[in-house]
């Protein structure tokens, strides 16, 4: 059995039992043999299916919400609202089976050509083995689950073995409301099970984590297609037209949410020279305001990192960014797993904080004074997931938008805005393929032409 603790205190959060190779390829078997009889269901099944399970999971919205409070660390208030979109996503999956619809193509499109017809349909890929990470452990499950069960396929996921409870109790209530046996597995442990089911008897693979093991998961995987969303280092970038009050509110609320620990939180905040002293004292101000402390307490504002380690790589980043000549404005030192929210200015581009993803409540601040260096600057960078854009100048909107090698470009918002049916990934090592509902239902079938 796998203790999982809370980050906050230590104290047994739950159990899980750690699968074995044997355990992994039952589980990849029994959703062969779901999916042999699934693959047939009808559209208004499977979107029923979607709707039992999000009813039944608002049911059980506030005692999923205190697992993944005790389990991940972040704030109850986080939590519920993880819970709510994690309902959404289940339900707005099932809404979205009527877009795997398919179109009629005509042969004789050139002179001599047979007069036939081209029936296009998306049918289903088969068995998905999803593996997701700690810090949304419900809603990125459901980001894989829902578009998969709506376009036909079983599922065998494998959470975080450092926050698996809230995925273990999802797949108990999809149980409890009829899905059928093995259509949704789960199985434990760490990045050699993932790799078993990366090796495994599956048509598609979906994960979300870190490039390194991506890119282990994509050479097991061999010729399988996969799905990767690998993170980012996603960049704000403030001009001097800004709401500078939206724009500090934004800054802070994306990046100390769940205590930093997003792909697209705000990493790199690009300030232009006439607006980084306002810009740096409102941030300094809401910075102050942030209570961090136990996550269960409802005044708390920010939990912790995940475990000590984390906290501990966080802490070295910026020891490392001060003293290469960077100036901690903000914050800086941390109490076991709470990081304090931390703002740096003068932040060097050599510095990790500025060149690698940092899963911390850290902003590093870089000046600027021509917004084609920082185009130049995140582009050469190994990441491209998302950027943020405050400005009221559409020309430069369309400038930055056009040249900015990323996934998706937020303007007057963070990089870490996101709507659950809107496309969201990244290039580069930020990931392949694109998850959002509509265009996971895509991905996660396959296309089949009849010609008659």
């Amino acid at each position: 059995m796998v203790e999982v603790r809370s980050p906050f205190d230590g104290s047994l959060v739950g159990r899980v039992r750690q699968a074995d190779e044997i355990g992994v390829a039952e589980a990849l078997r029994q959703a062969r043999k779901a999916w042999s009889s699934f693959r047939f269901s009808t559209p208004a099944q499977r979107k029923n299916l979607l709707h039992r399970l999000a009813a039944r999971l608002g049911e059980e919205a506030e005692a999923m919400a205190r697992i993944i409070c005790a389990e991940v660390g972040k704030t109850i208030a986080e939590a519920r609202n993880e819970v709510r979109r994690a309902g959404n996503t289940l339900r707005l999956s099932g809404d979205a089976v009527t877009v795997l619809h398919g179109e009629v193509l005509p042969t004789a499109i050139v002179p001599g050509a047979p007069d036939k017809q081209a029936v296009i349909t998306h049918e289903p890929a088969g068995v998905l083995g999803a593996i997701t990470p700690f810090n949304y452990p419900l809603n990125l499950l459901c980001h894989k689950l829902g578009p998969a069960i709506a376009a036909g396929n079983a599922v065998v996921a494998k959470p975080s073995p450092k926050a698996p409870l809230a995925a273990q109790r999802l797949a108990e209530l999809a149980a409890e409301i009829g899905f059928p046996p093995g259509l949704f597995g789960i199985v434990h442990g760490g990045a050699d099970v993932a790799a078993m089911i990366a090796s495994g008897d599956i048509d598609l693979l979906s994960f979300t984590g870190g490039p390194a093991a991506g890119l282990a998961l994509k050479n097991a995987s061999g010729l399988l297609r996969c799905l990767m969303e690998l993170g980012g280092n996603d960049p704000l970038i403030v001009m001097p037209d800004a709401d500078l009050d939206r724009a500090a509110e934004v800054a802070t609320g994306h990046r100390f949410e769940i205590a930093g620990q997003s792909c697209a939180a705000v990493k790199r905040l690009y300030l232009h020279d006439d607006i980084r002293e306002a810009m740096i004292a409102r941030i300094e101000a809401r910075i102050a305001a942030v209570r961090t402390g136990d996550p269960a307490d409802e005044a708390t504002v920010m939990g912790t990192v995940i475990d000590e380690p984390a906290a501990a790589e966080v802490e070295r980043r910026v020891r490392l960014a001060v003293a290469d000549g960077a100036r901690i404005v903000a914050g800086g030192s941390r109490d076991g797993t709470l990081f304090t929210p931390t703002l740096l200015d003068a932040v060097p581009a050599q510095a990790e904080l500025v060149r690698t993803e940092t899963f911390g409540p850290v902003l590093a601040v870089r000046r600027f004074d021509d917004p084609d260096a920082v185009i130049a600057e995140v582009n050469a960078g190994a990441y491209g997931l998302q950027a943020g854009l405050f400005t009221n100048d559409h020309a430069l909107v369309k400038r930055v938008s056009r040249r900015l090698r990323v996934g998706g470009v937020m303007i007057n918002e963070g990089p870490d805005f996101r709507a659950e049916n809107v496309p969201f990934g990244g290039i580069k090592s930020s990931g392949l393929g694109r998850e959002g509902i509509h265009m996971t239902l895509r991905e996660m079938s396959e296309t089949k032409v009849v010609i008659d």
